[in-house]
C-alpha cells in the first residue's frame, strides 16, 4: 500500500509590528531585506547619515505613525520635528531645513489636521528650522489610520563635532541628559487609559540646542544618541556593538520618574526598553566629563543631566550591563520586537 505524504507547508514569512521597533527584529529586516536592496551603508547605521562627498552636512528622514495623535506633552506634529531635528542633532549637526509629507485617511476631521499642522508650524519655528517642501496623500477609510508623517531633515554639523555610535572608547563617561520612560508610558497610558497621563507628560522636544553647548568640547564628545525606539536599553547595545565595547550603567543613576517605574511595574516593563523623545545619551572623554554635565545643565532640556555609567576597559565586548542596586551585574538585552506599538 502507498501512503503518500503531504509536502511539509511553510507559512509566508510576514513583516509583524517587531519589525519596527528598533529592536533586533528591526536589526533582521535591514539585513535580509532592505540592505541587500539599496547597497550596504559604510560604517554603522547611524541616526542621520553624512552627505556623500560633503561631510559637514547631514540628512535624516523618519515617519511617525503614533496613536493616538495627541497626548500629554505633544501629538504627532510636533513630535515628528522634534523627532527629526534630534536625529541630525545626534550626528553633531545643526538643522536647516525639513520637508514635510502628509498620508491622511479620508474622513479625517480637518479641525484634527489644522490642530496637527498648527502645532507642527510652531515646533518647527521654536526649533529656528523652516519647512521648505512636503507632499499630500489621502487613502480611502480604512487604508490609513486617521494621519502618518514623514519629515525628512537636512542639516550642519557643528565643525568641532563628528560623533558617532563607532566611537565609544575604554573610559568613555556615560551621561544622560534627563529621566527616561516619559514618552513611551504617556502615549500608552493614553490611548489604554490607565490613569497615569495626569501624573506625567511626555518629553517630547528639539536637543539640537543641548548638542550646541556640548560643541566646544570637539573630539572629546565621542557618541550621541537619542534613545526613542528599544529605549536606552537599544541604544546602549548598539552603541557597544558597533565600537566593540564593554559598556556598564548604575541602576542607582538612571533617573526613573516614580509614575513611569509605576506603570512600568503594572505592564511588566523595563523602564529601561521604554522610549524617549526628549533626552540624549553622550559618550565623552572623562577628562571632559565634568565640562559636558556643566554644559548640559546650562539648559533646560538639560538640567537634570546625570552620569550613569562607563566604557570598561576590560569585560565582554559588544555587550551592556547593568550594576544593579544590590551589587549584582546583570545583562542589559537588546529587545526583540515591539512591547509598546505605535508610540512614534
Amino acid at each position: 500500500m502507498n501512503i503518500d505524504c503531504p509536502t511539509p507547508r511553510h507559512e509566508e514569512e510576514v513583516v509583524l509590528l517587531g519589525h519596527g521597533a528598533g529592536g533586533r527584529l528591526t536589526e533582521e529586516l535591514l539585513e535580509s531585506v532592505v540592505l541587500p536592496a539599496v547597497g550596504e551603508a559604510e560604517g554603522p547605521l547611524e541616526d542621520a547619515a553624512l552627505l556623500p562627498g560633503r561631510p559637514d552636512l547631514v540628512m535624516s528622514t523618519d515617519s511617525f505613525v503614533v496613536s493616538p495623535l495627541f497626548f500629554p506633552g505633544g501629538d504627532i506634529g510636533s513630535l515628528a520635528v522634534h523627532g527629526t531635528v534630534n536625529d541630525l542633532a545626534m550626528r553633531g549637526a545643526q538643522p536647516l531645513a525639513l520637508s514635510v509629507s502628509l498620508i491622511i485617511e479620508e474622513g479625517l476631521p480637518l479641525s484634527v489636521l489644522r490642530s496637527v499642522m498648527a502645532s507642527l508650524g510652531k515646533a518647527a519655528q521654536d526649533a529656528g528650522v523652516p519647512v521648505i517642501t512636503g507632499d499630500t496623500k489621502v487613502v480611502g477609510r480604512g487604508a490609513a489610520d486617521r494621519l502618518f508623517i514623514n519629515t525628512t531633515g537636512v542639516g550642519r554639523r557643528y565643525a568641532p563635532l563628528c560623533p558617532s555610535a563607532a566611537d565609544a572608547r575604554p573610559g568613555d563617561v556615560i551621561l544622560l541628559s534627563g529621566p527616561i520612560g516619559l514618552h513611551g508610558t504617556t502615549v500608552l497610558s493614553t490611548r489604554e487609559g490607565l490613569g497615569f497621563e495626569g501624573d506625567i507628560a511626555s518629553d517630547s522636544r528639539p536637543l539640537h540646542r543641548l548638542v550646541h553647548a556640548l560643541a566646544p568640547l570637539g573630539a572629546a564628545v565621542h557618541v550621541l544618541r537619542d534613545p526613542t525606539r528599544g529605549g536606552l536599553a537599544a541604544s546602549l547595545n548598539e552603541i557597544a556593538r558597533d565600537s566593540s565595547v564593554a559598556v556598564e550603567i548604575e541602576e542607582s543613576a538612571v533617573p526613573v520618574p516614580e509614575a513611569v517605574a509605576s506603570a512600568c511595574d503594572l505592564l511588566g516593563l523595563d523602564p529601561l526598553v521604554v522610549a524617549n523623545e526628549g533626552c540624549m545619551v553622550a559618550f565623552v572623554a572623562p577628562e571632559a566629563a565634568e565640562d559636558a554635565l556643566t554644559a548640559m545643565r546650562s539648559l533646560p532640556e538639560g538640567a537634570q543631566a546625570v552620569r550613569i555609567g562607563e566604557v570598561l576597559h576590560e569585560g565582554p565586548r559588544g555587550r551592556a550591563t547593568l550594576r544593579t542596586l544590590v551589587g549584582a551585574r546583570r545583562i542589559v538585552e537588546m529587545p526583540l520586537g515591539e512591547q509598546l506599538p505605535r508610540i512614534c
